[in-house]
């Protein structure tokens, strides 16, 4: 999938007259990239126009105009566009009030690293977790973490070749099996192994 540059985004007064539209084009897209882990995880697949949306969001917050500040933006969420053989994703352990939160993060040590997507029968693929910057310790995982979910070639081909895509959790506190993944997912997901 193709970077971004800074031809492909709009100048600070173009955003403001189609940010709702550009916007809302996003919000739709990126219902069919969330992928729901029991009820207090998730993984947000990420894709160039999910990161166009990123970028765009922080240069209007931060009002960056000039180059320099546009090309730092574009190396920090260029890395999170998938390249062709992989999906890269948010994980988000999701749970409403502080208190529990705290808790389970401490229940749920390397959770980052048990996150899995499977093609078919294929080997199980775990998620490549934290490439930035170390989110966690020995005591308590974070509530975010950036994942990279690398591909072979036989699972690529196999989930194009029409295999069933199933995801999950094997962490000892939250194990959870989604299978198969909602098809209007796995049919968005297809769109990052070109």
């Amino acid at each position: 999938m193709q970077k971004l540059t800074r031809d492909d985004l709009y100048s600070l007064e173009e955003y403001s007259t189609v940010r709702k539209a550009f916007r809302d084009k996003v919000l739709r897209h990126k219902r069919n990239r969330r992928l729901a882990l029991g009820t207090n995880a998730a993984l947000y697949f990420e894709d160039r126009l999910t990161m166009q949306y990123q970028v765009q969001e922080m240069l209007r917050i931060e009002r960056i105009f000039e180059a320099d500040g546009i090309n730092e933006e574009l190396d920090a969420y260029n890395p999170l566009i998938p390249d062709g053989t992989n999906w890269k994703a948010t994980f988000m352990v999701e749970f409403a009030e502080e208190e529990e939160r705290r808790e389970m993060l401490t229940q749920l040590v390397d959770i980052e690293n048990l996150v899995y997507m499977q093609v078919g029968e294929l080997d199980k693929c775990y998620a490549v977790a934290d490439e930035d910057l170390e989110r966690a310790d020995a005591t308590k995982t974070s509530a975010v973490h950036f994942m990279r979910f690398e591909l072979s070639n036989d699972q690529v081909a196999a989930l194009k070749d029409g295999a069933e895509l199933t995801a999950g959790i094997d962490h000892e506190n939250y194990k959870v099996k989604i299978s198969p993944v909602a098809d209007n997912i796995r049919v968005s997901l297809l769109g990052d192994l070109d």
